[in-house]
């Protein structure tokens, strides 16, 4: 499943090709996603020029002239700028077709991505609207840190694991980078959130901050063929710890790395390093 730092990556990569450009129509050959698309939604944007992309969690705003197109990958979906007479692949769902005679192809095998279209502009989307409403602070920017987590643990009793990839907690934190942040931070996953202290929490905040931080950087500097149809998206390449290591030893102390389940996600730890 793409996870945040493969969201901006993906943002980054098509931002450069849709900001200022008009939506010539919306093509859509597969309305029955996640959410379906509803019919009027081609005559709703077509015409219209496109302004600043975001990203609210794993969620991609586009803004237009009137309104916002929400995006989103789900599983297994991906977003990438072809010709617009490209012929489509299967699992090809829509196309954005633009002014330059380019389109960006929403692809999704899964059909667990979503795009839609609402009359509000992105600030108003951000927190405002149902899909975007109770999510928590992102965490790279004001609003996130160690004080907010522990805050917030001391009325639950869920493994800090399970805390952290809560969506309304901190959005962004996928099973990949819980696991990793987790193991940087010395911190056993299925430890009970509320039986961790503010320092330990701060830890975790910054080593949270760190990762996200270092693997969007090293997908912004790996990013490549958005514009190709046969391209993969320039996700981040990322020596991974402990996530999908299992029986491997640890980077650190030599002991196998462990697998267990924690909220039916394979979670990935070291015994000796994680307390």
């Amino acid at each position: 499943m793409p996870e945040l730092p493969e969201v901006e990556t993906t943002l980054r990569g098509i931002r450069p090709h849709l900001e200022g450009r008009r939506i010539e129509r919306l093509l859509i050959r597969e309305a029955r996603l996640r959410l379906p698309i509803p019919p009027d939604t081609p005559e709703q944007v077509a015409g219209q020029t496109i302004g600043a992309l975001s990203r609210r969690g794993k969620y991609l705003l586009i803004g237009l002239e009137r309104g916002t197109l929400i995006a989103h990958l789900g599983m297994s979906g991906s977003l990438r700028i072809v010709a617009a007479e490209s012929q489509p692949k299967r699992h090809d769902h829509l196309d954005l077709i633009l002014d330059d005679r380019r389109c960006l192809r929403f692809h999704d095998p899964r059909r667990f991505g979503l795009f839609l279209w609402t009359p509000e502009p992105p600030g108003i989307v951000r927190v405002q609207h149902p899909l975007l409403r109770g999510l928590g602070p992102e965490p790279l920017e004001d609003g996130f840190d160690g004080d907010h987590l522990y805050d917030l643990s001391r009325t639950r009793r869920v493994a800090v694991k399970s805390f952290v990839m809560d969506g309304s907690v901190v959005v962004g934190v996928g099973n990949i980078y819980a696991s990793e942040s987790l193991f940087l931070a010395g911190i056993h996953p299925k430890r009970p959130c509320n039986r961790i202290g503010l320092a330990r929490y701060r830890r975790l905040a910054a080593v949270i901050r760190a990762v996200l931080g270092s693997s969007i950087e090293q997908g912004g500097t790996t990013l490549r063929d958005f514009v190709n149809e046969d391209g993969q998206p320039g996700y981040f390449a990322q020596s991974l710890r402990v996530y999908g290591r299992t029986g491997e030893p640890c980077r650190v102390c030599g002991e196998p790395v462990r697998q267990t389940l924690i909220g039916q996600r394979s979670s990935f730890y070291c015994a000796h390093c994680q307390r």
